[in-house]
């Protein structure tokens, strides 16, 4: 497993371009299934969960060509469908938890589609139902492999419906969507997702010749159509690195330009900073952090009682971005509520945070309280150990905050969400080295 070893307290200067968005990539990529034609996609994140759809789209039988560097071309001419029938599939399929999202479109082109119970992140039960509830709305029966923990769908042909999902699921609503699209007749979906990534997927869609409306809405209309076409497609700079960029600048008081952001894309996530007391400026289309040399004071409501920061379904504020916003409030002048309401376990890391000296009350599995230093003291640098991708980078950037020398064991862990990210942060100032 990888390691990396941090030594704290660098200031650091300069531009970064965000990477591609993984969660628009995982996608996006599936999207090739439902056409023979070609389809080009660039701006794909050079990241290993991405690389392993790729991959098992390879094996799926999908030509897969290299343009350059993350820009591929995908034509899903003679697609092996017998191979979600191998062990092989059975053991690829369960290592990442973004397979899932192959289902509906082999299910909408081929009549069937299969899915080992996917892996991802330790940060929580996360259902599948509403995927298969959705694929048996459209007229798929489902079926369950206990012992092998392998599900399936299958349907001669799917048949368009009105659907209210029981949660906005950004990767359920992808998947049916997907389904949708070739399904016959019209397909209504309520309570659909709205975020960004989804709309970009929704985009795609309709450039390959889909029917698709009230994309951006909680309800999306779709009339299915006979075939889909090829197309191009770039995917969006990722919100999520963006976020965590933000937060770098303000923890290790850093002048930093976040170029090609995508602003009209980034939803209340440059409020929710601002929020922190954190200095950021719209250039264009870059976003410019000053060095926050006097550091930042965290906002109270008008009232005067203690700001709460907590996730929500789009357009309200991202779950990914809950662990940056806690680690930057460790420095604040203030207090804050951490309230992760759609993940159990996300929160569980702050022990690592308080071992480096963070004041952080963790109230339950849900809830903390950061109480800021105001830079009066430093963390300092302590062994530690990536339990997943979001709460990896939060202990990187405390790292990069912190006196002294830290070790963050189970890097790869960041690896799965953040491309080359020791070399893009040397090229800042970030004294970073991977240990392997």
């Amino acid at each position: 497993m990888g390691t990396f070893k941090i030594e704290g307290g660098a200031p650091l200067k300069g531009e970064i371009t965000p990477q591609g968005a993984k969660n628009e990539a995982l996608q996006v990529l599936c999207t090739v299934l439902l056409t023979p034609e070609k389809v080009t996609i660039t701006n794909i994140p050079d990241i290993i969960d991405v690389n392993k759809l790729i991959s098992l789209l390879r094996n799926l039988g999908v030509k897969v060509e290299k343009l350059e560097h993350g820009a591929y071309s995908f034509q899903a001419d003679e697609v092996n469908i017998n191979y979600l029938e191998s062990e092989a599939f059975k053991a690829e399929g369960a290592t990442l938890r973004g397979s899932i999202m192959i289902v509906g479109p082999l299910l909408a082109r081929f009549g069937k589609g299969y899915i080992p119970k996917p892996g991802g992140d330790k940060i929580g039960r996360r259902r599948l139902d509403t995927h298969f509830e959705g694929f048996i709305n459209l007229g798929a029966k489902f079926r369950y492999n206990e012992e092998e923990a392998f599900y399936g769908v299958e349907a001669d042909k799917l048949k368009g419906t009105y659907m209210l999902l029981d949660e906005a699921s950004v990767t359920g609503t992808a998947n049916i969507v997907m389904a949708a699209v070739l399904a016959e007749g019209k397909t209504t979906i309520y309570n659909a997702a709205c975020e960004p990534y989804l709309q970009q997927l929704c985009k795609m869609l309709n450039s390959m010749g889909a029917k698709i409306t009230g994309v951006g809405s909680n309800m999306l209309e779709i009339e299915g159509v006979e075939s889909l076409g090829g197309c191009d497609h770039r995917i969006l700079p990722d919100m999520i690195e963006i976020g965590s960029w933000i937060g770098l600048a303000a923890m290790t008081q850093s002048e930093i330009t976040i170029k090609n952001v995508s602003w009209d894309n980034l939803g209340v996530i440059p409020a929710t900073f601002r929020k922190l007391g954190i200095t950021l400026e719209r250039r264009g289309d870059d976003i410019y952090i000053p060095a926050h040399t006097d550091g930042y004071e965290i906002q109270n409501y008008i009232d005067g009682s203690i700001l709460t920061v907590a996730d929500a379904p789009w357009p309200g504020f991202t779950p990914d971005l809950l662990s940056i916003v806690l680690v930057v409030a460790t420095q604040a002048r203030g207090s804050v509520l951490i309230h992760q309401k759609m993940f159990e376990s996300r929160l569980f890391f702050v022990d690592r945070l308080i071992d480096m000296g963070a004041k952080i009350m963790l109230c339950d599995p849900h809830r903390a309280v950061v109480i800021g230093h105001d830079f009066k003291f430093k963390l300092k640098g302590i062994v530690m150990s990536s339990p997943d991708i979001r709460a990896g980078i939060s202990m990187l950037i405390a790292a990069l905050s912190a006196k002294g020398t830290s070790t963050i064991q189970n890097g790869d862990q960041i690896d799965r969400g953040y491309e080359r990210i020791d070399e893009r942060l040397r090229a800042i100032g970030a004294k970073i080295e991977r240990i392997d």
